[in-house]
């Protein structure tokens, strides 16, 4: 058994071998990796949609002395939650915001949106109400923020699931952008995989409080097992610092049900022993994905990840010839994360290959090999992916550099 503490010794000296989720498994199934000692550290990752996401801020309002308490507050719209601390005359209001609480002003503008602005530094307008009654206004930026914390209530569950729908009707939910069609014409998936945190450590054997992961691109934090986690189905309590937090993993998401949040962890596994070992080899096609129908919700069939992510396309192209300038262009109405224009095309940091876009082109501007799901003798295509894979690994490989570059430890 491996020590954590001679892991990070053996970072700090320039001699740890890190390898990627799929460097790691590719080197087993090549039969260049047979043994525990050959590597020290396997970093894995996940981005999606991730609901149980929120944030701690300290919104300065107005001057001091100018109010006492304030009642309600709203961020570019969003409602948030005043407290725990009145802040009395100091003119602060510690507000608490949901990454799925929709905009009054815009139904489908979120928290989750709403975090991407303040990390991308666009002014935010902040609308207050006393408990005496007066409305202050005021405009903010990233840098008026003495404290911003992301925090997440459940994250990064051991991979998800697939959802169809049964019936002859069109379904809204957070799993489909215009609804999900029935019966069986569509089904929308969500999980990254054989590249998941807790596929690859579902013990929590090195996945425990304290450990350092990236969180949106930056350093975050585990604080322990999230809420509805279980011995079958775990998932993580996260936080880090949202200001300085990379945008392009983060975000929101509009889906039928309102707005969803966007949000990304890499956790790095350290390899200290031959159980660690053993379940790091696991692929896509070892990776049980649950479908269940949209209307309860319960699974009642699987597939597995290699359905979603193996001999598929991870981004969507675009052949902007064949776009003919659509006077109602529904990509450009409904695209999920606003990623693209007929006049620019795709906006590659905003685009999360969700794969909307290529059933709903009648041109076939957009092209992206998707896959179908098997269930009950029916081959189903997949024709949403709420789970981002190619910048899940972009994260991942992310936080093997800042491991091999001595910036993150164990």
């Amino acid at each position: 058994m491996k020590k954590i503490d001679k892991i990070n010794q053996k970072i700090e000296e320039g001699e740890a071998t890190v390898y990627t989720a799929r460097e790691f498994k590719k080197k087993v199934k090549e039969k260049e990796v047979t043994d525990p000692g050959e590597v020290d550290v396997v970093t894995t990752a996940t981005l999606g949609l991730m609901s149980g996401t929120s944030a701690l801020l300290s919104v300065p309002v107005a001057e001091r002395s100018t109010f006492r308490k304030a009642k309600k507050i709203w961020l570019n719209g969003v409602p948030a939650i005043p407290g725990p601390c009145p802040n009395e005359n100091l003119g602060l209001v510690e507000a608490v915001v949901h990454g799925t609480t929709a905009s009054k002003d815009d139904p489908e503008y979120g928290g989750g949106h709403l975090f991407r602005d303040i990390v991308e530094g666009k002014p935010i307008e902040v609308e207050t109400i006393s408990i005496e009654g007066d409305r202050y206004r005021n405009t903010i930026k990233k840098e008026d923020l003495d404290f911003a914390r992301l925090f997440t209530s459940r994250t990064a569950f051991k991979n998800y699931m697939a959802f169809l729908n049964k019936e002859n009707n069109t379904a809204t939910s957070i799993f489909s952008v215009t609804g999900l069609e029935g019966p069986y014409k569509e089904i929308s998936v969500c999980g990254c995989g054989e590249i998941n945190p807790l596929e690859n450590d579902p013990e929590l054997q090195t996945i425990e409080v304290g450990r350092q992961v990236l969180l949106n691109g930056t350093t975050g934090y585990i604080m322990g097992e999230g809420t509805r986690s279980s011995i079958e189905k775990p998932n993580l309590s996260l936080f880090g610092d949202l200001r300085r937090m990379n945008p392009e993993y983060m975000g929101g998401f509009k889906t039928s049900g309102g707005p969803e949040c966007i949000l990304g962890v890499a956790v790095p596994i350290p390899v200290i022993n031959q159980d660690v070992f053993e379940n790091l080899k696991k692929t896509d096609s070892e990776t049980v994905l649950p479908i269940a129908d949209i209307h309860d919700r319960k699974p009642y069939a699987q597939s597995t990840y290699a359905s979603v992510w193996k001999e598929t396309d991870k981004t969507v192209r675009y052949n902007q010839e064949k776009c003919i300038d659509c006077e109602d262009c529904i990509v450009e109405e409904k695209c999920p994360t606003d990623a693209y224009t007929q006049k620019t095309g795709i906006d590659r940091e905003k685009c999360f290959n969700c794969g909307f876009c290529v059933d709903k082109c009648h041109e076939d501007a957009f092209k992206a090999k998707l896959g179908n799901i098997e269930v009950e003798g029916r081959s189903i295509p997949i024709k949403l992916r709420q789970s981002n894979r190619a910048k899940a690994e972009k994260m991942m490989n992310e936080l093997k550099n800042k491991i091999k570059n001595k910036e993150l430890y164990l």
